[in-house]
């Protein structure tokens, strides 16, 4: 499977790398390369790219790594998200942390959220076991007018 991928160049503290496209399990500094299709300078910047040749290699089924599809989306030559996969080393440390403190935070919201729900559950338990004793209550207090009402009317028939 072919691959479009970053190649380093350039000497020791001062890198530069080009756009190649080779096989995937070639090295990365092997200087076998099918295609060149551009350069990048990290420290200027200075980035050229031929995009029509680009574009038809992934046509073509050419995979692209990372954090090259990030430059290439960032410069308008691919459409699509960005890949989240590309982590500084200098803050992977810091992002290790802060992703372990927003699990340990979104854990205990969740843990929040569900004794909420479960005080809510009780409290409609409740309700209903108060409810229900309510009316349990309510036909006995229901019954005993009812009996008195028609001996009021036949107080009333016999007055008549």
């Amino acid at each position: 499977m072919l691959m479009i991928r970053f190649q380093r160049i350039g000497r020791k503290n001062d890198a530069a790398f080009r756009m190649a496209v080779l096989e995937k399990t070639a090295g990365p500094k092997a200087g076998k390369y099918v295609d060149l299709v551009g350069t990048y300078n990290p420290k200027t910047k200075q980035i050229t790219y031929k995009a029509d040749r680009i574009q038809d290699w992934v046509k073509k089924g050419a995979q692209v790594s990372p954090s090259l599809k990030n430059l290439l989306i960032k410069n308008g030559v691919l459409e699509g998200e960005k890949s989240a996969k590309v982590v500084s080393k200098k803050n992977l440390e810091k992002n290790i942390l802060k992703a372990k403190a927003e699990a340990e935070a979104a854990a205990a919201k969740a843990a929040e959220e569900k004794a909420k729900e479960e005080a809510a559950a009780a409290k409609a338990a409740e309700e209903a076991a108060a409810a229900a004793a309510e009316a349990a209550a309510a036909p006995a207090a229901e019954e005993a007018p009812a009996e008195a009402a028609p001996e009021e009317t036949k107080e009333e028939e016999a007055a008549a």
